[in-house]
C-alpha cells in the first residue's frame, strides 16, 4: 500500500517546492539581488542555505529521492519559502503522508564540565578552547582571549570567520579556515539532520555572507586537512601555530581544540609575549572595574 501511495506524495512535494521558490525574489529572502538570474525566484542552493541543508538534500527533496526530512527541517523551510497556515499544513502533508511526528525534540544545551574548564585554563603557555557541535566557542583560556582580541565576534567560529572583518587580515590563510569549517559544519549537518541550531546558524550565515553561501552550496566530500594556522596578530606580529582538535568522549559534538607552536620558534617567543602582555593587562582591568 505504501509503495502506491508514497511516489505520487513524494513528486506532489518537489512540484510544491519548486513553484513556492520561484516566486519569491531575492530580496523576498533578505538576499542581495545582482546581476542577471538564470531561473525566476529563488535558486536551489539559495533554498537550501537558508534553510540550513545542503544543496544535494535540497535536490535530493525536489527530485523525490529523501522520503523523511525531519521536523525542524519543515519547520525552516515554510520558514524561508513564506508559507502561510494553509501552505504549510500542505508541506507536513505532501512530505510526511504516512505518519507525521510533530513532537518537538528539546533544544540541545551544551555544557562544558568543570574538570576540562580547570584544564585548559590551567595551561597558560597553550592557546586551548572548546566548541559545541556547531562551532559555538563553549569555554576559552586567558591565550586564546589574547590571541583573538582583535575581534569583536567571540561566540562562533564560523561567525568569526565570515563575519567578521578582523578575519580578513588576522588569518594568512584564511580561504583554506573557511573551507575547513564549512566542510565541518556539512559533515556534523549530516549526521544530525533538523538540528535547531545548525538551521539557525547557516539561514543567519546565508543571510549575512555571500561567501559562506557560495561555499554552503557545494558538497564537501571530506574535511580539508588543517594542520598549521597562519595568523598575524596586531600586537604579537605573524604566528604558525599546529591545530589540533580533540574530540570529548564525555560530551558527544564537543572538541578540544589545541594551539601548538614549535618549541623555540619566533611563533613559540610571540605566545610567550602575549601572555606576558595578557597576564599584566588582567589586574589593571580588575582594578578599573573597582573603580581604582
Amino acid at each position: 500500500m505504501e509503495n502506491v501511495t508514497r511516489p505520487d506524495a513524494v513528486e506532489g512535494l518537489g512540484q510544491f517546492l519548486r513553484t513556492r521558490r520561484e516566486r519569491l525574489s531575492p530580496a523576498d529572502a533578505g538576499l542581495p539581488s545582482t546581476g542577471r538570474r538564470r531561473v525566476p525566484g529563488l535558486r536551489r542552493d539559495e533554498v537550501a542555505a537558508l534553510t540550513g541543508v545542503s544543496l544535494s538534500y535540497y535536490s535530493r527533496l525536489e527530485q523525490g529521492r529523501e522520503l523523511s526530512p525531519s521536523f525542524r527541517v519543515l519547520e525552516a523551510m515554510a520558514r524561508v519559502l513564506r508559507l502561510g497556515e494553509e501552505e504549510t499544513r500542505e508541506l507536513f502533508r505532501l512530505a510526511r503522508p504516512a505518519a507525521r511526528r510533530r513532537t518537538r525534540s528539546p533544544a540541545r544545551v551544551e555544557r562544558v564540565r568543570p574538570h576540562l574548564r580547570q584544564l585548559i585554563e590551567s595551561w597558560s603557555r597553550t592557546p586551548a578552547f572548546i566548541i559545541g557541535h556547531a562551532q559555538d566557542l563553549l569555554a576559552t583560556n586567558a591565550l586564546v582571549d589574547a590571541l583573538y582580541g582583535d575581534f569583536t565576534q567571540h561566540d562562533n567560529v564560523l561567525r568569526m570567520l565570515f563575519l567578521d572583518p578582523t578575519a580578513k587580515t588576522f588569518y594568512r590563510n584564511a580561504e583554506q579556515a573557511r573551507h575547513r569549517a564549512v566542510a565541518d559544519l556539512q559533515q556534523t549537518a549530516a549526521s544530525t539532520p533538523g538540528d535547531a541550531r545548525i538551521l539557525e546558524l547557516v539561514g543567519e550565515l546565508s543571510v549575512l555572507s555571500g561567501e559562506f553561501r557560495s561555499l554552503w552550496a557545494r558538497d564537501f566530500t571530506r574535511v580539508p586537512p588543517y594542520e598549521v594556522k597562519l595568523m598575524c596578530h596586531s600586537v604579537v606580529g605573524d604566528l604558525e601555530l599546529r591545530h589540533e582538535a580533540l574530540a570529548i568522549r564525555s560530551a558527544p559534538g564537543q572538541q578540544l581544540v589545541v594551539l601548538q607552536a614549535e618549541p623555540g620558534s619566533p611563533s613559540a617567543d610571540g605566545l610567550a609575549l602575549l601572555g606576558s602582555l595578557s597576564a599584566a593587562a588582567t589586574p589593571r582591568r580588575h582594578n578599573s572595574a573597582n573603580g581604582a
